[in-house]
């Protein structure tokens, strides 16, 4: 199937990023209900004031919500609040915020990442001592922020046990903890918990948090969790361009996300749907699952050239040219007809080869 004719095509459903999904049929109410008669902009607005009530009821009463455009945007205003122009970010090399955000922290923000490789894309309290040093330094940036992403690039989950012992090695240094939670609904539909249990409970300071990937039509918001860990939110916001005029409109999303379970039965869903594809091809001779499947990504290692078969019909992204591993997403709009599809047709492309 060309892009053309996926263009044309509503039924078409790909594995490449949850990204690609639609949005989610009650979310587009709430902004047709957001969308009567005038409010007013820049977030003085009745859905706005709302969304701090919603966020402190899920993350609690010190949590305050900032709504962005989008998720490079809620990081890197997330980051320079809580840093100097002297500092810098410990981060895994493989994170959203190293790799494929094209150096918005260095160009935009003015921030220096410190890498650490992080095997199943997660570092540890441990790992942390390689980067975290020099602060009296003149000629080093000094370390002041460790972000960490949940759920992982890897398609793996931190534990609350893991981030909390972060957190306190973290602080111990005298350094804040940052979240980039593009994926935190897929996370605590794994864990089985709220977000109080990995986020504030265990000394995160500030997060990231992701709408997109959960049934939104555009949107993020940074939540600062540690009002002392950051500063000049609201100038940094607008300096950033990451105000929005007509900000009922990003808000309105986030309350029919997280008013209710919207968000628990979109990221529970998923995360099924990665599941039920991780067993449908597990067998499957000439095909390895490549990495644990803990939310709703799935990474395997197949012939290359079956790959670029299945990507004749398929979206998704190859993620290691080298040794054949590719990943699948899967979103809240993924059905088990679209897996069992998809099984289906590698099965038969494996068994052509």
């Amino acid at each position: 199937m060309t892009d053309a004719t996926r263009l044309h095509d509503p039924g078409f459903h790909g594995f490449a990023s949850d990204n690609c999904a639609s949005v989610h049929p009650e979310v587009l109410a709430a902004i047709a209900l957001a969308n009567e008669g005038h409010q007013d902009s820049y977030g003085d607005d009745v859905y706005t004031a709302r969304l701090q009530q919603i966020f402190r009821r899920h993350f609690g009463d010190t949590a305050e919500a900032y709504p962005v455009f989008n998720g490079t945007g809620a990081n890197i205003v997330g980051l320079q609040s809580m840093t100097d122009r002297w500092d810098s970010v410990i981060c895994a090399t493989s994170s959203h915020l190293n790799t494929d955000e094209c150096g918005a922290a260095e160009k935009v923000a003015g921030i220096k990442l410190l890498t650490l490789e992080a095997p199943g894309g997660k570092l540890t309290a441990e790992s942390l001592a390689v980067q975290a040093w020099g602060w009296d330094n003149q000629h080093r940036a000094s370390p002041r922020v460790v972000s960490i992403t949940q759920t992982t690039e890897l398609g793996t989950c931190y534990t609350p046990d893991e981030i909390a012992r972060i957190c306190e090695r973290a602080h111990d240094y005298g350094m804040k903890v940052h979240i980039d939670g593009a994926r935190l609904a897929n996370a605590a539909a794994t864990l089985g918990t709220g977000f109080r249990s990995f986020t504030t409970d265990v000394g995160v300071d500030v997060i990231s948090f992701g709408g997109t990937k959960n049934g939104l039509l555009f949107g993020e918001v940074i939540v600062v969790l540690n009002p002392d860990a950051v500063r000049g939110m609201l100038h940094l916001r607008k300096a950033s361009m990451q105000l929005a005029s007509k900000m009922r409109y990003v808000s309105v999303q986030f309350g029919a996300l997280l008013e209710g379970d919207l968000w628990r039965r979109n990221a529970q869903h998923a995360n099924a749907m990665a599941r039920r594809l991780a067993d449908g091809v597990r067998d499957l001779p000439g095909l390895e699952i490549a990495r644990p499947v803990e939310a709703n990504a799935v990474f395997a290692r197949l012939p290359a050239v079956v790959s670029r078969r299945l990507q004749a019909r398929f979206h998704f992204y190859t993620w290691d040219e080298a040794t054949g591993e590719v990943r699948w997403m899967t979103a809240f709009d993924t059905t088990e007809a679209d897996v069992d599809a998809f099984v289906a047709v590698i099965a038969g492309e494996l068994r052509a080869t």
